[in-house]
């Protein structure tokens, strides 16, 4: 009798096991990566430039004067990640890092001159992936994608 209760655990056990590629975030993130390595093998070659190198200047092309903890909350990155590519980015001259006005502890980063050029470059690279990926989808279907992916964005926050 005992074996039999033990086996009917086990089996409603394997039943809430969780099915890693069903798993929303798990199948976001391999979406996320997939994508992003694809736009990367377009431009890190020609540019030397990695993926988070890419999304700091992204982020500051739109948002100029962030500091990088800004950064790390605006794209979700790891603060380490980021601070890592911003020296990157500085030595190379595509970012500048002064002393930010209301805290001095901080650095406001901005794209130089060299840094919005790659930028102008890269930018349309980046929507012209994004277009051909989207293409899979009808415009109704994007709309509503759209709408859904906000929707999750508001749901994680409260998480």
């Amino acid at each position: 009798m005992a074996s039999v209760a033990l086996r009917k655990a086990a089996k409603e056990a394997a039943a809430e096991r969780l099915i890693l590629e069903r798993f929303l975030p798990y199948r976001l993130s391999i979406l996320s990566n997939r994508i992003s390595r694809a736009i990367a093998a377009r431009y890190a070659k020609t540019f030397d430039l990695t993926i988070p190198e890419w999304r700091i200047i992204a982020v500051l092309g739109r948002r100029p004067g962030l500091t990088a903890r800004q950064v790390a909350k605006a794209t979700e990155m790891d603060k380490v990640a980021v601070s890592r590519a911003v020296a990157k980015l500085v030595a190379a001259k595509r970012v500048s890092a002064d002393v930010h006005d209301a805290d001095a502890r901080a650095q406001s980063l901005t794209l130089t001159a060299q840094g919005e050029a790659l930028h102008a470059r890269i930018a349309p690279i980046a929507l012209e992936s994004e277009r051909r990926l989207l293409a899979a989808l009808s415009a109704g279907e994007r709309a509503k994608f759209d709408a859904l992916i906000d929707r999750l964005l508001d749901a994680a926050r409260e998480l």
